[in-house]
């Protein structure tokens, strides 16, 4: 039987394959990397029926041309993009079918900066540490799309899901994240957690997979020099001397010597992954950061 592939035409400005990431390997000094919006990642495995940790591409901003060898069905969630075959339109969001040959193309992004596109029986490059997803950081994984790459697809195992199944959200209008104190938080005089607490931050363009960078009002130390290295996790706010609040995202280094003000979960990263440089982001503290003590 003949494998099926999909040949890249266009590249885009950063597309990659990505996974749920590389997972327990973070003490070797390996980056979790993986889909930075996690729920249009799963959106898109969904509608195509695929597997929980298939793998898909994830463009930045201007998308990608890809054409199957032989007839697949596809997906794009994420940042909302037009999607055509072979020049004609088809619908966002939503299970299609690409004939052999056609080609597929996610056009630049409407809304957001990231949009994912599934195939039914995933990207199926060769895994590297448990994971296929690239990482930009330490270059493990395939490297970023380039015009002419072949990526190997596997097996179809499910049956697409009714687009009505598939929960969409769409880009924010401004990033609220919520930040869980710590473990640093005592570097930072009194008046720079209450700042962090109120103060109206933007996304700087400089933002990437590792980090998401913040314009604002800088956050003043307590304590001058820096720590030894330690342990970073997703979601840590590191705040470099410049004062200004970085959030690491999932291509982000696994150890760090500037403090970590505090974590942002999880789940609220999706969000992050979406937002337009300029946007505005609150930072809502969480048990007692920022907040004034409690009287007695």
């Amino acid at each position: 039987m003949r494998m099926r592939v999909l040949e890249v035409v266009r590249p885009g400005p950063l597309t990659t394959v990505q996974d749920e990431g590389r997972r327990g390997v973070a003490h070797l000094g390996v980056p979790r990397a993986g889909a930075l919006d996690v729920a249009a990642y799963r959106a898109a495995n969904l509608l195509v029926g695929n597997p929980a940790g298939a793998a898909v591409l994830e463009t930045t901003l201007g998308g990608v041309a890809v054409r199957p060898s032989a007839a697949v069905v596809a997906a794009v969630t994420g940042a909302p993009a037009p999607v055509r075959v072979d020049g004609r339109p088809v619908a966002w969001g939503a299970a299609v079918r690409v004939p052999a040959g056609a080609l597929l193309e996610v056009g630049a992004a409407t809304h957001g900066v990231r949009s994912y596109a599934a195939f039914a029986g995933g990207v199926a490059v060769p895994p590297v540490l448990g994971s296929r997803s690239a990482d930009l950081l330490s270059g493990l994984g395939p490297a970023p799309l380039t015009a002419g790459d072949v990526l190997p697809l596997g097996v179809a195992q499910g049956a697409p899901a009714g687009v009505e199944g598939v929960p969409l959200a769409g880009p924010p209008g401004e990033l609220v994240l919520r930040l869980e104190p710590g473990p640093r938080a005592d570097w930072f005089a009194p008046e720079a957690l209450r700042l962090l607490a109120r103060a109206r931050y933007r996304v700087a363009a400089a933002s990437n997979r590792v980090g998401l960078r913040t314009e604002g009002p800088p956050l003043e130390r307590l304590r001058t020099g820096e720590l030894p290295s330690e342990g970073m996790v997703l979601g840590a706010v590191q705040v470099p001397p410049d004062g200004l609040p970085v959030v690491f995202l999932a291509d982000h280094p696994t150890t760090g010597g500037y403090p970590v003000v505090g974590v942002v979960p999880e789940e609220d990263l999706s969000a992050a992954a979406q937002a337009l440089p300029g946007t505005g982001l609150r930072f809502v503290p969480q048990s007692g950061v920022g907040r004034p003590a409690r009287r007695r």
